[in-house]
């Protein structure tokens, strides 16, 4: 039997903002929760209870998380009229074995789809049949949160073995290129992209110039965070 997804926005259409897709116009979900605690997290209204993060805000379940049936989730989202879904969070995969109905009736529409994750979680089978390709982005230490947590070596075993994962690392500065190399070693990563902290223009353009040169030098890609850079830090864009 279906269940709801427990949604926090749904909009479109707009365009991807990070990794290789960026710039394509697709629509958004994003679901509720999250297994990790990113201090500098963008999205906290979609986990942050208490105001443990950055922004120091407690936010509201009740206001942040609706209950939603599928059907009526996939008719906003073909509505929207775009050929790319970005499925995203909070931790998607949190919901996976949820998605599965919307993903596949996508897929039945002629619909890509991509799903971002922190990585903490095995792909389900179904969703890789139905071609789903997976932004994965494991967390640093400058994080906040334990590395027996950020990092799940497991799943990330498993997402690195699916065709067309990418995994996208959000730094500061040169010295986090370091952890990010050490991880992609020891998981044996390829498709790696590197993108700036920041929440308003100001402070991706401050740190991508300073991740720049370095990114190019090892040979890894770099990404910017288009819609902060054209709509800062507005939110369903």
């Amino acid at each position: 039997m279906e269940q709801d997804l427990v949604v926090n926005e749904v909009f479109g259409p707009t365009v991807q903002g990070e990794g290789r897709s960026m710039g394509r116009r697709c629509a958004f979900l994003r679901l509720g929760g999250c297994n990790l605690s990113c201090t500098w997290c963008d999205t906290p209204y979609t986990w942050d209870w208490t105001g443990v993060s950055d922004s120091g805000v407690a936010h509201d379940p009740r206001q942040e998380l609706h209950r939603r049936p599928v059907a009526d989730v996939l008719a906003e989202l073909l509505a929207f009229g775009t050929d790319l879904i970005v499925i995203s969070g909070g931790e998607p995969l949190g919901q996976q074995e949820r998605l599965i109905p919307l993903v596949r009736a996508l897929v039945e529409h002629g619909k890509e789809i991509e799903i971002e994750t922190n990585g903490t979680h095995a792909a389900h089978p179904d969703l890789v049949a139905a071609g789903v390709r997976f932004n994965v982005s494991p967390k640093l230490s400058h994080s906040g949160d334990p590395e027996h947590r950020r990092i799940v070596p497991d799943a990330l075993e498993n997402l690195a073995a699916l065709p067309g994962s990418t995994f996208k690392f959000v730094c500061r500065d040169t010295r986090d290129l370091d952890e990010v190399s050490g991880l992609v070693s020891a998981f044996e990563l390829s498709s790696v992209w590197i993108m700036p902290i920041g929440r308003t223009a100001d402070d991706v353009t401050r740190h991508l110039s300073a991740l720049a040169d370095a990114v190019v030098e090892r040979g890894w890609n770099l990404t910017t965070r288009l819609h902060t850079l054209v709509w800062d830090d507005k939110r369903a864009v």
